[in-house]
């Protein structure tokens, strides 16, 4: 018996678990090994590199808030708008949205999508084609009723977001003059890029902290945007679009190329009407080609021809070798200078300064100029702001070109008193005759009304400058080159100027009309450039073509401005009648 109890005490002891101590360290380790990386993850979370996790946070409850951002309108000197900026939509696409939500398997709503928008299908499908992008715009400015229609498609990863568009009340009147802006809203051209960063605003910056279903909880950080501001220019949009209006048809009478017309205060040098034809409508430019853009009054210059000649009489009256009573005898209408010939079209035998304007004798300014030292006549042209910027600033405005040469032969100096040998623009010409209508003081031209007015500079004196105004009121008169320029009720002085375009080895077929003058002649307000570019028809003379545009445009001017007439004869009663129906328009 004491026996057996021994054996089953035995057999129990051995059937007893056994402390197992590797067994016992080896799971102490492996606790304290998870918790130790527990730990050190933890410090190395909050401590060693809490950014992330902040980032983190931070992206699910940050976000920046931007308050609408115009740009600054344009306007005329009256306040007209010429640019505005009107609120739009922007279509744009998450990809990785699209792909999660399964969005690609509503082909119908693509399909209506692309249609709405006018692009292609799959076009369209291949811009959110990567599910990495987060970003991709579908379609930049659409309408707020195109919007309203994509979002009632409700394809999930498609959404809108405000933005604005430049709308240009005025079109093709004052495309040139004013530009246009791009997709972004930066200035491209004209005065939207002159002026760019005037006219650009930045916005306001709140950073706010959101709650999980989306309410404002915490401002954190406040910036203020830039404010933009408004730019007034000098046009006056009531003679802006009559001028386009008689440039328009002109140049599709006249079947020229192109055409420029610069109409400016001689006082104050302000550009009160710069337009060009062809034009183009900067609302729509998707058919534009370059060259409809360019604005030509500034950027084209040419061979000013016959516009010139008073400069050649005023520089010898100027220097003492002519009076004004002087008399120049052109006979026969020939000669020969160095190895070439200056003629005129007939023979006019003795002209007095005021019959060598009237007639257009390449002959007697020819003489005149010939009599003058050279440097005095150069300064001349110098001095009236044929050369060198026009104080505009505008994009593109060319310089003009002139001989610098250290040598000038006696045919070179002829033929510079007649307008060839140097190229100027219609805004350099309409500077030349704001300087005589302004009594001989120069002004920079301004197209930006200015805060001050611009000091003036006397390059001639004021006799002489009123003379040459009254010996150029004889070409708008009987016997004169251009009497179609003539405006009823007012005395207009103006000049013609006809050249021939110069091509490789010469000149060629192809003709520039020019005419340029001021009103009225008793008191000079206004003055007028009219530039025909390569007429196509029978007329090719600047007293057959450019004149009649310088009349229409002259006399709308004048009435609109509210100046009275002076012409001789004009009863008051007409004078006060003419007066209140200028200042009606």
């Amino acid at each position: 018996m004491v026996t057996r109890q021994v054996k089953t005490n035995k057999k129990n002891s051995e059937n007893k678990p056994q402390f197992r101590q590797w067994r016992f360290w080896l799971v102490v380790g492996v606790v304290i090994s998870v918790f130790t990386g527990l730990a050190a993850r933890a410090a190395y979370i909050q401590v060693i590199d809490p950014d992330q996790l902040v980032k983190q946070g931070d992206n699910r409850t940050l976000r920046v808030r931007h308050s609408a951002a115009h740009r600054g309108m344009i306007m005329d000197r009256n306040g007209v708008e010429l640019a505005v900026s009107i609120p739009v939509q922007a279509i744009y696409a998450d990809p990785k949205i699209v792909h999660d939500k399964e969005g690609l398997q509503q082909t119908k709503r693509w399909q209506a999508l692309a249609e709405v928008l006018g692009q292609d299908y799959e076009k369209l499908i291949d811009k959110v084609s990567n599910p990495q992008r987060r970003f991709v715009y579908i379609q930049r400015q659409v309408s707020t009723a195109m919007a309203d229609y994509v979002k009632q498609l409700k394809i999930p990863g498609i959404y809108l977001r405000e933005e604005s568009r430049r709308y240009y009340p005025t079109g093709e009147v004052s495309a040139h003059v004013v530009g246009f802006t791009g997709v972004d809203d930066d200035g491209l051209e004209g005065i939207e890029k002159l002026y760019n960063e005037y006219l650009t605003s930045t916005p306001d910056k709140r950073v706010i902290r959101r709650d999980r279903v989306g309410r404002q909880v915490e401002l954190l950080d406040e910036e203020k945007g830039k404010q933009a501001q408004d730019i007034t220019l000098t046009l006056d949009q009531r003679v802006q679009a009559m001028v386009y209006r008689e440039l328009k048809e002109a140049v599709q009478y006249l079947k020229a190329t192109s055409g420029s017309i610069v109409v400016t205060d001689v006082h104050t040098g302000e550009i009160l009407a710069m337009v060009n034809s062809p034009s183009f409508n900067p609302n729509n430019r998707s058919n534009v080609s370059s060259h409809r853009i360019r604005n030509r009054a500034a950027t084209d210059a040419f061979e000013p021809g016959s516009s010139v000649k008073p400069l050649a009489v005023l520089s010898a009256l100027e220097f003492g070798v002519a009076e004004l009573d002087t008399v120049i005898d052109t006979a026969p209408g020939r000669m020969r200078i160095g190895g070439s010939f200056v003629s005129d079209p007939r023979n006019y035998g003795e002209l007095d300064l005021t019959g060598i304007i009237q007639k257009s004798s390449n002959m007697g300014t020819s003489k005149l100029a010939l009599q003058v030292p050279k440097e005095h006549l150069l300064d001349t042209y110098y001095a009236m702001g044929l050369i060198g910027d026009t104080g505009t600033q505008l994009l593109g405005e060319s310089e003009g070109i002139f001989n610098e040469a250290r040598r000038w032969s006696k045919f070179e100096l002829a033929t510079l008193s007649f307008g060839y040998g140097l190229s100027v623009t219609s805004l350099q010409l309409a500077r030349m005759y704001s300087t005589l209508g302004n009594g001989g003081v120069k002004l920079p031209l301004s197209i930006v009304k200015r805060a001050e007015p611009a000091e003036g500079e006397r390059v001639i004196s004021q006799q002489y400058a009123k003379a040459i105004i009254n010996m150029m009121e004889s070409v708008t008169q009987e016997g004169g080159t251009a009497t179609k320029a003539a405006v009823a009720g007012y005395r207009v002085a103006g000049k013609t100027g006809t050249s021939q375009k110069a091509v490789p080895g010469g000149y060629g077929e192809e003709y520039v009309n020019i005419f340029a003058g001021v009103a009225p002649a008793s008191d000079p307000q206004i003055a007028v450039v009219v530039l025909i570019n390569e007429p196509g028809g029978d007329l090719y003379h600047s007293g057959d073509t450019a004149a009649p545009v310088f009349s229409k445009v002259m006399a709308g001017a004048l009435q609109m401005l509210n100046v009275a007439p002076d012409a001789r004869g004009v009863s008051s009663l007409a004078k006060t009648s003419n007066s209140v129906g200028g200042a009606g328009r």
